[in-house]
This record gives structure tokens, sequence and C-alpha cells, in this order.
């Protein structure tokens, strides 16, 4: 993952319980919508299959990443797939640590201060604060205040409503999943109603940020 060019545009989407058929559609989908960095979570059937045929799908487009790195096997199997970068809905000290040390782009999860801070001082890139939406913009806002110095990622209920509110309360980047690749969705071939979703989140972010 480069970095920076994740920080142009921090909004990262989660693809869980893909198929095989869906990656070649989704990756043409999120692409024209302007998206740049997704993850395919590790708890996913075949994730690695799915992560290496994302990458060659996305052919330098997308920013292609593994999520729900729960163990150092996980980690390798994605690194292996072609991920890029690794994403955790909690602290897993082994798995930043071996990222950190190959230089590959870590969000751990975290939500209170203290965990927070362990993922932050473990290594990792930008600290996922999940679930959001149990606290809301206000509760980043009440972070970013003793550590001004930890990215914070947004994820769980994000959406273009409240985007601008999380980014203005200190967030260094969003993500969002099921709310816009939703199964019903997915399982119909509406990518076209995914696209919009995507496109309405990706100007949602540049709007926040502008």
């Amino acid at each position: 993952m480069d970095v920076e060019r994740f920080r142009r545009l921090p909004v990262l989407g989660i693809l869980r319980g893909i198929t095989a058929a869906a990656v070649a559609p989704l990756a043409e989908t999120v692409v024209a919508a302007g998206l740049e960095a997704v993850e395919i979570t590790m708890n996913t059937a075949d994730a690695p299959a799915l992560i290496a045929a994302m990458v060659a799908a996305a052919t330098g487009r997308l920013m292609v990443g593994a999520g729900t790195v729960l163990c150092v096997d996980d980690l390798a199997a994605a690194v292996d797939a072609g991920a890029t970068f690794v994403v955790m809905p909690t602290l897993v000290p082994a798995v930043v640590e071996r990222c950190a040390a190959a230089g590959i782009p870590v969000f751990p999860g975290a939500l209170t201060p203290q965990e927070i801070f362990n993922a932050w001082t473990a290594g990792a890139t930008m600290v996922k604060v999940f679930p959001a939406s149990c606290f809301g913009p206000r509760y980043l806002k009440e972070i970013t205040g003793p550590f001004p110095q930890i990215p914070l990622l947004a994820c769980g209920g994000v959406n273009a409503e409240n985007m601008a509110a999380y980014f203005a309360a200190g967030a260094a980047a969003v993500a969002f999943g099921a709310s816009v690749f939703r199964p019903d969705w997915l399982a119909a071939g509406r990518y076209d109603r995914i696209g919009d979703e995507v496109c309405t989140l990706v100007q949602a972010c540049r709007a926040a940020r502008s």
C-alpha cells in the first residue's frame, strides 16, 4: 500500500463474504466510482484466492489488502496472495510486529483509550477505531485530545451523512462495508447500485476534506 496515496483519499471499502464471480465486476465498479483501497476479509471463504484475483483484476488501480487478520498464518497467506496492507478488528501483537518489520502498513482495531494507545505503540500505521458507531464522532474528538499523534480510522456505521462529522472530529480515515457491499445487491448483480453508493461515499470524503 502506498500510505500517502491512501492519506489523499482516506476511505476504505471492506469486502466480506464475496464470491470469485464477483471479484472482476467489483473491481471495475469501485475503480469507476473513484475508490482506491479495498480489503478482503480473511474470514471469507477462499480469501487468499480472492485477494489474488482482486489484485489481478485491479491491475494497480486499487490498493488491495486483507482484513480480519487474526494470526500470523493469516498474515502469511494474505501477503503471499498479494495483499499490500493488513487490517484487524483488534490488536494481535505478533501480526503487527511482523508487519512493522516487513514494512507492511497495518491497521489494528481498538476502542478504549488504552487499546488505542497499545495498538499505536505496537507499531500501527493507523488505529482502526471499531466499532465507531457505538460512540460516534464525539468519541474520536475526545480521543484526539490526549493522542493527537495517533491517526485514527473510523470503522462501523460510517456513511455519507456522518462522514464529515468523523473527519471534523479528527479521523484520519474512514471505512465502510456491508452497508454498501450488500449481500442482496451482490447476489442480484446490482453493481450499478453498489457503484452509486461508493461514488457517493468517495465524493463525501473529498467534500469533507476540501
